[in-house]
């Protein structure tokens, strides 16, 4: 049974850092792309970030480039998302997503993510 289970969400001040995990089982972690999804109150899915099988490819959101560090454990199967400089428009529930596939690219496709961890709240307020 292929389990993503998220972590390490929470309240944080502007400004502030928080590093998410993801820990998976169930499957080969480095066979495929991994994302981190989320979802603010009253919007849509936004992809946040994501790393390629191996690590060597990253993406991430525009507004999230050089503020949020993707990465990925292969000993521990897990996920992580450092996220610094935090802005109210951060606040959203985060999701882990296991692609379908080993290549990220520049276009996400939610039919591509074929696992869902049940999220994080990550607030930013003061």
């Amino acid at each position: 049974e292929v389990q993503l289970v998220e972590s390490g969400g929470g309240l944080v001040q502007p400004g502030g850092s928080l590093r998410l995990s993801c820990t998976t089982s169930g499957f080969t972690f480095d066979d495929f792309v991994m994302s981190w999804v989320r979802q603010a109150p009253g919007k849509g899915l936004e992809w946040v970030s994501g790393i390629s099988w191996n690590g060597e490819s990253t993406y991430y959101g525009e507004s999230m480039r050089g503020r949020f560090t993707i990465s990925r454990d292969s000993a521990k199967n897990t996920l992580y998302l450092q996220m610094n400089s935090l802005k109210s428009e951060d606040t959203a529930v985060y999701y882990c997503a296991k692609g379908n596939f080993k290549n990220i690219s520049t276009q996400f496709y939610e039919k591509d993510y074929n696992y869902w961890g049940q999220g994080t709240q990550v607030t930013v307020s003061s």
